[in-house]
């Protein structure tokens, strides 16, 4: 069926609203959940797909496969299934636009904020490819930028499980432009692919500009799997080394030279927002501290190390500094000289821990400070200083943004033992309400309702309508079971009434035809083709001598006009037959017009 759905009611529960997209395998409406009560976005597959067998099984077994993946940087599956020929999807329905949208309208995007985008396609990723679902169709357009600035990924349910029975199936399902070489060349897939993919959205993001473009998607397909990108810093030279060495490493050729996984790529990214990096990937940052491999132990000793023969014992030990040849001759001349040193190591070390003791240095390190900083980044920051991440807690804030971190337990600089598991709690900005459905409400009645949900009103200018009564709500924005923030604002739109045109007060009758006809139809008014006319002494030919109906009358009424054939021409004259009693008589009087002036 597809084409325009709106009205239609799938399944007997979930009503179209509105259209909001169509792409090259669905089409994409709005819809009103009339079981739970929530606004969905529903994607109806096409009618040359649906009508396809092999299709119709590959959807319901993707469509199951992608109802399962659960992330905060995923769009949620809720439901699928078909009503007669048609095959949908629900999902969750996101505010927002997509990052193509983005770059499109803003050229390259600040490469911190690249990063975070790039972490947050990982995390989603890592979950699909733990399933053993790959996506396949990495791309900008796919990936949802939400009004708290944080994404979601959509469209897993193009992707196909790799336990699938169509799994073996070769095919090219992506787009040609974020295609991986091997997605191109039309082999297995693997999660590499996505990770190349997503190499090519940084890439877009980081610079305004692909990394590879052509006249058509078979020789933008064949760059992928030949031709080397140019380096993104060539295009964007404010683009940090370490960023442009995380995207290429992405757009390796060879899959096994990319990140092994989606989580390692994840780390990585997070690595450089925590200025981290260190000399990943044969980058050297030069801003990170260098630490000593090997230094000396307390007090200057030299470092003792048991040297172990074939069979494993020890047999003695060797300063590994320069002379250590002459110090196993004196070990020779001096046989109780190894078993003297090893008394001295072991009081060195009962020497050194007993002033760690006293220093403290049993006692833990400090919690370091990830308040205010991106879940994923703070975790990453935890690990590195020697800490588990241990449970998260989401509360509502009206001061941090969702997705930052309020508090650490235990606090911030408080001290912990290494490896000890610190809790998060973690923001889901501020708490969000139902819009309530506040048409045919008046103003007084509005107002309350949004009280009572804990939102504020604020009145539009009025607006005409043939539905709702004068002086009672007949638009709101967001609409009804819409999200929006707790005191944030609802706008309503009182109703005018219907409406409509008085046309005795347009001076209609008098005027000529083809302007006013014209002017009728600017008001939207339709002209009756059944134009009548008449003959008229006070009217001139071409004039408007009457009009039907009169009086107010809404938009796409039809209007019959009688225009004047100007004066009635005089009858010939009588023929005189000498009978007084013969005698003919004109009548000279108007034609009866339906609407006249008089």
């Amino acid at each position: 069926m597809a084409g325009n759905m709106v009205g239609k009611v799938l399944n007997g529960r979930y009503r179209i609203t509105e259209r909001i997209g169509i792409g090259g395998m669905a089409e994409v409406y709005r819809a009103q959940d009339n079981v739970l009560g929530r606004v969905v976005a529903i994607k109806v597959m096409l009618p040359q797909y649906a009508a396809d067998e092999e299709f119709t099984l590959r959807f319901k077994q993707e469509a199951s496969s992608a109802a399962n993946l659960q992330s905060p940087y995923i769009v949620n599956v809720y439901d699928w299934g078909h009503d007669g020929e048609d095959y949908f999807i629900v999902m969750e329905y996101l505010r927002g636009s997509d990052l193509k949208t983005a770059i499109n309208e803003r050229g390259a995007i600040n490469e911190r904020k690249v990063a975070q985008i790039g972490m947050e396609v990982c995390q989603a990723l890592s979950v699909a490819h733990h399933m053993d679902i790959i996506h396949r169709d990495i791309k900008p357009q796919n990936i949802m930028i939400q009004p708290d600035g944080h994404v979601k990924v959509m469209d897993f349910g193009i992707a196909r499980a790799k336990n699938s029975v169509k799994s073996r199936t070769s095919s090219v399902l992506g787009t040609a432009h974020y295609i991986s070489p091997e997605q191109a060349r039309g082999k297995e897939l693997t999660a590499a692919s996505d990770i190349y993919s997503l190499g090519v959205v940084l890439y877009e993001a980081a610079t305004g500009q692909l990394p590879f473009d052509g006249p058509d998607a078979v020789s933008v397909a064949m760059m992928q799997v030949n031709d080397a990108p140019v380096p993104p810093r060539e295009i964007n030279p404010n683009l940090s080394p370490q960023m442009e060495t995380i995207i290429m490493k992405a757009l390796e050729k060879d899959p096994l030279r990319r990140f092994s996984t989606a989580n390692e790529m994840r780390q990585v990214l997070g690595d450089f927002l925590s200025g981290r990096m260190g000399n990943r990937y044969g980058y050297a940052d030069p801003n990170a501290r260098t630490q000593m491999m090997d230094p000396a132990p307390v007090g200057g000793a030299t470092a003792v190390i048991p040297a172990v023969s074939t069979d494993g014992k020890a047999t003695g030990s060797k300063d590994f500094r320069a002379g250590s040849d002459s110090a196993d001759e004196e070990e020779k001349k001096s046989p109780k000289k190894g078993l003297i040193i090893g008394i001295v190591g072991v009081v060195v070390a009962l020497l050194v821990c007993a002033g760690l003791f006293l220093l403290g240095g049993n006692s833990g390190d400090k919690v370091p400070d990830v308040t205010g900083k991106e879940q994923a980044v703070a975790e990453q920051e935890l690990k590195d200083a020697g800490f588990n991440v241990g449970g998260i807690t989401e509360v509502y804030s009206d001061t941090v943004d969702a997705g930052k971190v309020i508090s650490t337990d235990p606090k911030a600089g408080e001290t912990a033992e290494k490896g000890a598991y610190i809790k998060l709690t973690v923001s889901k900005g501020k708490e969000e309400v139902e819009v309530p459905n506040l048409k045919g409400m008046t103003e007084e009645e509005a107002l309350r309702a949004l009280a009572r949900a804990g939102l504020e009103g604020e009145a539009g200018a009025p607006v005409y309508s043939s539905k709702y009564d004068e002086g009672t709500v007949a638009k709101q924005t967001p609409g009804y079971g819409e999200k929006a923030e707790r005191g944030s604002k609802v706008t309503y739109y009182l109703s005018k009434g219907e409406d409509t045109i008085d046309l005795d007060s347009l001076s209609i009758v008098g005027s000529d035809f083809e302007s006013t006809a014209s002017y009728l139809e600017s008001l939207g008014l339709t002209i009756s083709t059944n134009m009548l006319s008449a003959y008229s002494d006070t009217y001139k030919e071409g004039q408007i001598i009457a009009y039907s109906p009169g009086g107010k009358v809404t938009k796409g009424t039809v209007i019959t006009l009688t225009v004047s054939l100007g004066p009635k021409p005089a009858d010939p004259e009588p023929t005189d037959t000498g009978d007084d009693s013969g005698k003919v008589t004109t009548d000279d009087s108007d034609a009866a017009a339906t609407k006249s002036s008089e």
